[in-house]
């Protein structure tokens, strides 16, 4: 837990602003490691989703929304994709268990937070983060879709940052599914008439965003992305 938490001001020291161009040229030695490290053992994954959401939503409390994660990351199993989640609890570990029960292959990103996030039960694979945007690079980059549960901050960055990558064309338009329509459906209503209506973002940046609940409708959109893709033979 000690070790946790000098790590975890490490990261915050780094941000803090101008230091030395000594312990600058270290952070980045350790920045270069710790990709290195993730891109060790993630390069042999086949081809996955990531699932985004709360790690506070639990089944005892958000009982609707973990099921819909559970069946979430059973079909992405079923799919064939590898699931890839935060690694941590709440809708994480939904997703997570779902894939692993119907015999797919789940991992995780983990991080390391002041309060120790441990790495849900349901992974074949996990790999623990000290910097944020390193964790948020590999949970992007190996995936052909994301599923975006209801969440917080945290989701809504990675929310956000897919939408960015795509909008510029740093990443593919791959689908960004939103699920739990009536969590989501605000921020859908306030992307078309706020940020459309006063031209911040085109129409257009809407087209990759998906708002359902229905899982066969998930199922379709994921069977599209990997016949479009060449993932699987029509």
């Amino acid at each position: 837990m000690k070790h946790d938490n000098i790590l975890h001001k490490q990261e915050k020291l780094f941000l803090a602003g101008k230091r030395s161009k000594v312990a600058e040229f270290f952070e980045v030695l350790r920045i270069m490691r710790e990709f290195v490290r993730g891109f060790g053992a993630f390069h042999h994954l086949k081809p996955a989703v990531t699932v985004f959401g709360s790690a506070r939503f639990k089944e005892s409390t958000h009982a609707s929304y973990y099921e819909l994660a559970k069946k979430a990351g059973s079909l992405v199993a079923q799919e064939g994709f590898t699931l890839i989640t935060g690694s941590g609890p709440g809708l994480m570990k939904a997703a997570n268990q779902g894939a692993k029960e119907a015999g797919g292959y789940s991992v995780g990103c983990n991080i390391v937070l002041p309060h120790e996030q441990k790495p849900n039960p349901w992974l074949n694979k996990f790999v623990t983060f000290n910097y944020f945007f390193i964790r948020k690079v590999m949970l992007i980059k190996y995936s052909y879709a994301f599923i975006i549960l209801p969440g917080g901050f945290g989701t809504l960055d990675e929310l956000t940052e897919a939408l960015t990558l795509i909008q510029t064309g740093k990443l593919q338009d791959f689908p960004v599914i939103l699920v739990g329509k009536d969590y989501w459906r605000g921020c859908m209503e306030w992307f078309q008439s706020t940020l459309v209506k006063q031209g911040a973002i085109s129409a257009a940046d809407l087209n990759s965003i998906y708002l359902t609940d229905d899982i066969e409708e998930i199922r379709n959109i994921l069977h599209k992305t990997a016949l479009r893709f060449g993932l699987k033979q029509q």
